[in-house]
């Protein structure tokens, strides 16, 4: 599979940037849209948005680098190259997080509202994204027969055909991902639409979604981010699923109309 879109002159457009590009794009919309029926000024929306992609995939590079240190730290030039790929989720989430909880605590907003309103549209997003690995020949999985993977009546036989790296035929842990994600964006959709979804629970849902789901893929991927001799996913899947459960609990036990997602109720943002 060529990760080359298209040639402007010398300059390559990859489909690795392109859909991270339509995925945000994407987001945006939806985020802008939801947050209007909160009466969440767009100006608000649009800064928030901006940082948290900004500062998201530092964060998601970062830690890509932190984690290849053997690699960047004789190609020096390569740690900005994002467009060839090397983006690691967890670092993006984590510093997405703490863009949206200091803009929000700044503008005298709710975080776990604006993180319900966020993390629904976040999981399309990742469904996306996780295509730009197919063409990067990324986030695949362990050894297996071409029959095996014939086998999988959901595999598309185009996948199929392109998980032949390096002389074998891989899992493909990417579309596995991708399938997970956006049922969990369909999920999540129905879920705040209930007229009784508290606050945060629409979040604690995605920890909870994502965290088991990378924590299963762990297991196959051949390519993860290691920890000595652990994956480093791993170790952050069960903190998410852990903190997703904390965050169910908690909600689930306080009063039946308090802190209700759908409540719509004006604030008074400090610009």
């Amino acid at each position: 599979m060529n990760p080359v879109a298209f040639k402007i002159a010398n300059f390559e457009i990859r489909w690795y940037s392109i859909l991270i590009a339509a995925a945000v794009l994407i987001s945006y919309i939806m985020v802008n849209s939801e947050c209007k029926k909160f009466q969440i000024k767009k100006e608000f929306v649009f800064n928030l948005i901006f940082w948290t992609i900004i500062f998201g995939i530092i964060g998601a590079r970062l830690y890509y680098v932190l984690f290849n240190l053997d690699y960047y730290g004789s190609h020096l030039s390569e740690t900005v190259m994002i467009w060839k790929g090397g983006l690691a989720i967890h670092g993006g989430l984590l510093f997405g997080l703490f863009t949206i909880i200091y803009y929000c605590r700044k503008y005298n907003m709710r975080v776990g509202k604006i993180l319900d309103i966020v993390v629904v549209p976040l999981l399309l997003a990742q469904a996306i994204g996780r295509w730009g690995n197919f063409f990067n020949g990324e986030a695949y999985g362990t050894i297996v027969t071409y029959d095996t993977l014939a086998s999988y009546k959901i595999i598309p036989q185009f996948v199929i055909d392109n998980m032949l790296i390096d002389g074998a035929y891989r899992l493909p842990m990417f579309y596995f991902e991708s399938l997970w994600c956006f049922l969990g964006f369909v999920i999540a959709l129905i879920l705040r639409r209930r007229k009784y979804i508290k606050e945060k629970q629409i979040f604690g849902f995605y920890l909870i979604w994502y965290g088991i789901a990378r924590f299963v893929i762990e297991i196959f991927r051949t390519d993860s981010l290691m920890l000595g001799n652990i994956k480093m996913a791993r170790i952050v899947s069960v903190i998410m699923i852990i903190v997703g459960i904390i965050i169910e609990i908690i909600q689930f036990q306080k009063p039946k109309l308090e802190e209700l997602y759908n409540k719509v109720e004006v604030e008074e943002l400090k610009f």
